[in-house]
């Protein structure tokens, strides 16, 4: 079975969430910006998820994992719990 593992931060906004995303493209980190800002309990370890599997996640962010390239900040993605950056990590 596929496996991934991603980094995420979650805010309540699009808005915030684009913003987010133009600081890391212009260089911020991303585990800091997750520190500073997610709302999610992952944003105190960097966003770090770990690793899992498809159907563990919802289905907006499955997609997401499990479709698009490694190694780069996805998002925003909407979901029922606000709007995701997501970076990938690994997938195999």
């Amino acid at each position: 079975m596929a496996k991934a593992a991603a980094s995420h931060i979650l805010v309540k906004s699009e808005e915030e969430c684009s913003n987010i995303r133009k600081q890391i493209e212009e260089g911020a980190d991303f585990a800091q910006m997750a520190k500073e800002h997610s709302q999610c309990t992952s944003g105190q370890r960097g966003g770090e998820l770990g690793e899992f599997s498809p159907g563990q996640m919802v289905k907006e962010f499955d997609e997401v994992v499990f479709s698009k390239e490694v190694g780069k900040v996805h998002g925003p993605v909407k979901t029922q719990f606000g709007y995701h950056l997501i970076k990938i990590t690994s997938r195999g």
